[in-house]
Order: structure tokens, then C-alpha cells, then sequence
């Protein structure tokens, strides 16, 4: 009998993709922890709003998990990419990806990249992060996985290690939610074979993933999280996107709407009353990743 068959988890954890990535997706996040809305935020350290933005979030050291949003696919590296960012941008997911399983990535280049956002989250906001994710799940491709492993290995030592996040789910949770299913299946099959290699590195990790979203702004995102919460894992992870559009994100990012509804709907009581409803808490990262450890080796 499967885990999920034998007792439902009763917490998850919802983290903020994208802190950092314009000043009105920071501002948006920030108001949502205000409200004590998010278990965490990952930041993207590459981008210029990063260094005033990790004081900001000083202000809720202890009650939100800080991440770095490892970004390989947008904006520019924080240092010489010669060969993979020739024009001096990071390339897109596409392109990334052609390399990443044709062999053909740069390892020393990716390697130094994610030294460099690490370090530049530490610089900034006085610690290494509490977790690690990847900005269109880029750190889970062949290569840049073995890249982050190693930088964790180099970075924290014998430390504990940061929580990194597994974007798999089983198909039958994925089909049993039914929002955007053929995307979150692409993204599960990219993540083939990284909970092995987090488990086997000792790395705390979620297991259920959901917020995979097709950012329609004519959806009802109110109905698409209470369906991130179906099928959860033993140690649910949902992602969100909020944030307050201008012309910037526009310049950035295809996903501008469908923000500032995440952001309307996280902000108001109907997000309360979805998890209420489903009958699940919302707790820290770490929390999930204790409830975790229970379920090892179950797939």
C-alpha cells in the first residue's frame, strides 16, 4: 500500500517563485508574508533588485524560509558565461535544454554561476539560503543538476544541507488535479532520477509537487489551488507566482495577469478558506521535510 493510500498528509508548504525578478513581484511577496500567507520565497540573485530586496526580507528571518531561485534562463549571469551567455544574456529554457541533453552544457561555467548566486545570496542577506529551487526548474536538466550538487557540496561543507526542491509528481496525482496535466508531466519526466540523487547525497527534498499553472488569466485560480491540494504527497510542495505587473515584468516575462490574480487570491480570505477546506496546514519548508524522512523510499 502506498503512503498516499495510507494516511493523507496533513501540512504542506507554498513558496513564492521569483522574488527579486522586478521591484513589483518583491512587493507583492512581501506583503503576502506580512500576511503570513507563504512558508517561503525564492530569490533570483542575479537580478539588480536582489541586494535592497534581501533587506526587506531580514524583516522575516524566522517565520519564512529565504531561497535562492537558481537562474540560469533569464536576465544576466553574475559573471563571465562565455560560451553559454555569448551575447552576454542568459539563454532561454529551450536552448538550455538542447545543450543540457546533448552533453554539450558548460560545466565549469555552470558550476561557477551557481557558486556566484549563492555566494550572492550570502553576501546580501547574511546566511546561505534555507533552500534552493530553479527558475523554470532549470536546476533539475543533466548537468546543471550535478553542478548544483557540487556547489552545495563546496558551499555548506559539513553543514546542513539546504531543502532542494524535486518538481516530480506520479502521474495519478497529476491526472487526479488536472490542471495543466501535460505540462506538470514534461516537467516530472525532466526530474527523472534527482530524488535518487538527493536522497543518496542526503539533501532534504519535498515529495508531491503541484502549482504547475497554464498562467490563463480567464481560469478561476481559486479552483486551481484547492487542486494543487489534491493527491498530495507525504511532503507537499506548491509553488506560486504572485506579483504586481508593470512595464518591466512585461519586457520579462510572458506571465504578467495571471500574477496579480495569484496575488488578489492569496491576499484574501478565499486562500484561507481553500486550506481550511482541504483540511491541511501551512507550515515551514523544514517542516515538510522532516514528514518526509518517513516516507523514504516510497516513489
Amino acid at each position: 500500500m502506498s503512503y498516499r493510500a495510507a494516511a493523507r498528509p496533513s501540512r504542506f508548504a507554498l513558496v513564492a517563485d521569483d522574488y527579486a525578478l522586478t521591484a513589483g513581484v518583491s512587493r507583492s511577496i512581501l506583503e503576502l508574508a506580512e500576511l503570513g500567507r507563504l512558508s517561503g520565497t525564492g530569490a533570483m540573485t542575479n537580478r539588480p533588485y536582489w541586494p535592497e530586496g534581501a533587506q526587506a526580507l531580514r524583516e522575516h528571518e524566522g517565520r519564512l524560509d529565504m531561497g535562492l531561485h537558481l537562474n540560469l534562463t533569464l536576465g544576466e549571469p553574475l559573471g563571465p558565461m562565455p560560451v553559454l551567455c555569448r551575447s552576454g544574456s542568459m539563454p532561454g529554457f529551450n536552448p538550455l535544454a538542447r545543450l543540457a541533453f546533448a552533453g554539450r552544457l558548460p560545466r565549469g561555467e555552470v558550476l561557477a554561476e551557481v557558486l556566484r548566486q549563492v555566494d550572492a545570496f550570502a553576501e546580501a542577506y547574511g546566511r546561505l539560503p534555507d533552500y534552493i529551487d530553479g527558475h523554470q526548474h532549470a536546476h533539475v536538466l543533466p548537468g546543471v543538476r550535478a553542478a548544483l550538487l557540487e556547489a552545495v557540496a563546496l558551499r555548506w561543507g559539513g553543514q546542513a544541507p539546504p531543502f532542494l526542491r524535486d518538481p516530480f509528481d506520479t502521474p495519478g496525482a497529476i491526472v487526479a488535479r488536472g490542471v495543466a496535466p501535460a505540462k506538470a508531466a514534461v516537467i516530472a519526466a525532466l526530474s527523472a532520477g534527482w530524488r535518487r540523487a538527493l536522497d543518496r547525497a542526503g539533501i532534504p527534498r519535498n515529495e508531491g509537487f503541484a502549482g504547475v499553472s497554464p498562467f490563463d488569466p480567464a481560469r478561476d485560480y481559486a479552483d486551481d489551488f484547492r487542486r494543487f491540494l489534491v493527491a498530495p504527497g507525504p511532503a507537499h510542495l506548491v509553488m506560486c507566482h504572485p506579483g504586481y505587473p508593470d512595464a518591466e515584468l512585461a519586457r520579462l516575462d510572458p506571465v504578467t495577469d495571471c500574477r496579480l490574480i495569484e496575488h488578489q487570491f492569496f491576499a484574501s480570505d478565499k486562500s484561507i478558506h481553500a486550506i481550511e477546506e482541504s483540511r491541511v496546514e501551512l507550515v515551514r519548508l523544514t517542516s515538510i521535510s522532516d514528514q518526509c524522512s518517513i516516507s523514504e523510499g516510497i516513489v
